[in-house]
């Protein structure tokens, strides 16, 4: 079960988790994910349950991107990760061509941060958000160049390929939206974005999704993050640890089981649910 991260925009108050099973809380060493692991030698025909309950402190978050250098050797080995394909996160392919044809003729400058900002306007302008048929939400770059549609995750592959491609440091982040609307209810499914890297900027997020959804929010959410989502992990391609034993996760923001050292294609119930708190805010959970 993933549990959420310590940021610059988030701070775990308290945390706590029940279970049926034995489990502990583990973090695996690529991005620093943290996730509760429970573990049971036999089925005893009961359902596992789990529990798990977060107080966290959102804070909206803002980077002004600056112009300047690409980033240098150190810093390109520093945050290699960030700059290599994925399973689905094409790296340097062909397939980014024309779009980067059209994105370099438009970018005020060949620097990084008109670089980054060209990147990020072809996006919202050329990507629409719509959940239709099957193929989207996998987070593919492919699928988002062909099909010109999808969620979060198509809109934020496609965007950091092509940051990656132009040699800028981008990693995809993924949690849950909290509702602005309301003080309290059900929260129906995950949402995530990407951070790119600027020297002397640091790391500068950007929400292409909800901007094409909230044209009216377009300048706010590049460099910006406002406090309505929860951030669970960091990363693609994802290995939670030696006892993940099956391939690794595309991404990880639901519960994920396995049996027999194979992921469990049946069924998980699941429910997330959110309430404001007004309550002063004590003992900050760890760190990253």
């Amino acid at each position: 079960m993933p549990l959420p991260r310590v940021s610059e925009e988030q701070t775990v108050v308290e945390l706590g988790v029940r279970a049926s099973i034995p489990g502990v809380v583990e973090q695996e060493t690529t991005y620093g994910n943290r996730f509760w692991h429970g573990q049971l030698a036999a089925s005893t025909g009961e359902p596992v349950r789990v529990q798990i309950d977060a107080t966290i402190e959102r804070r909206a978050h803002r980077v002004a991107p600056a112009a300047g250098p690409w980033p240098d050797g150190a810093e390109r080995e520093t945050h290699r990760r960030f700059l290599e394909a994925n399973q689905h996160v094409a790296v340097g392919h062909e397939v980014l061509d024309p779009i980067l044809a059209e994105i370099r003729a438009a970018r005020a400058s060949d620097g990084p941060s008109d670089t980054a900002r060209a990147i990020y306007d072809w996006v919202v302008d050329h990507v629409e958000y719509k959940k239709v048929g099957t193929g989207w939400g996998n987070g593919d770059t492919f699928w988002a160049c062909s099909e010109r549609y999808g969620n979060c995750t198509d809109f934020h592959a496609l965007f950091t390929s092509l940051a990656r491609t132009e040699g800028i440091p981008a990693r995809f982040e993924i949690g849950f939206p909290v509702p602005e609307d309301r003080e309290h209810g059900d929260i129906g499914g995950y949402h995530c974005w990407v951070q790119f890297y600027l020297p002397g900027s640091g790391w500068i997020p950007v929400d292409a999704s909800e901007a094409f959804k909230h044209p009216e929010r377009r300048e706010q959410l590049y460099g910006g993050q406002p406090a309505d989502r929860i951030h669970l992990t960091t990363g693609r391609d994802l290995q939670l640890g030696p006892d993940h034993r099956d391939e690794p996760l595309n991404y990880f923001v639901y519960p994920y089981v396995e049996v027999g050292g194979r992921a469990w294609e049946g069924p998980i119930e699941k429910a997330f649910r959110f309430a404001a708190s007004q309550d002063p805010l004590t003992t900050p959970v760890g760190g990253e």
